[in-house]
């Protein structure tokens, strides 16, 4: 695409500044909140990487306080059930803070796709809301099921007390991504050619 001065894009994204010749991009306020969401799932998956370098000793105390708690009545004393318990729950922690950062930096990339590429239309709009929602939603899900895990005596226990959280948070991952192929589609290989 060429810019001339003072050009703006039929997309409205794209400006180029008379007085300095630069291009600036200017993120549209319909597309911000899952901006936003995508950035705070990033900073969640950083937050906590930064946590189990500082304090890792201590979250796995914690961990293991909450089986021992109820090890009598859930565990039925059994001490290798909550160790296992135990190490699962901290695998799923390292989950969370690998979808958080992971799902984080793929709905800001898609995110930035539909900007470039696409008219914001409602499904390109709805597309960023949902996959930012999602990319937030399913690593928090993750993290609550590896904290909760110990004291309720298996990962399966707190998986399905969290299910609320678990099928949004992927479901909306996965709406908000085929919503971005379909708009991109739409937009590069359906859309008439640019006049000019």
């Amino acid at each position: 695409m060429q810019f001339s001065a003072g050009s703006v894009i039929q997309r409205g994204v794209w400006k180029e500044t008379k007085n300095m010749g630069t291009q600036m991009h200017t993120v549209p306020k319909s597309i911000a909140p899952g901006v936003c969401l995508s950035l705070m799932a990033i900073l969640l998956g950083f937050v906590l990487g930064g946590a189990f370098g500082a304090v890792e000793s201590s979250i796995m105390g914690r961990l293991n306080d909450s089986g021992t708690a109820v090890l009598q009545t859930v565990y039925k004393g059994d001490i290798a059930a909550k160790d296992a318990v135990v190490r699962k729950s901290w695998a799923y922690l390292k989950r969370a803070h690998l979808h958080g950062g992971a799902i984080g930096a793929a709905s800001l990339a898609s995110i930035l796709a539909i900007v470039l590429l696409c008219r914001l239309g409602t499904l390109a709009k709805f597309s960023a809301l949902a996959f930012g929602s999602g990319a937030l939603l399913y690593p928090i899900f993750w993290l609550f099921a590896g904290l909760s895990a110990p004291g309720l005596g298996s990962t399966g226990a707190a998986k399905e007390s969290l299910s609320f959280m678990a099928i949004p948070g992927a479901g909306l991952c996965i709406l908000g991504l085929c919503g971005t192929i379909l708009s991109i589609a739409k937009a590069c290989f359906f859309a008439p050619p640019d006049a000019g």
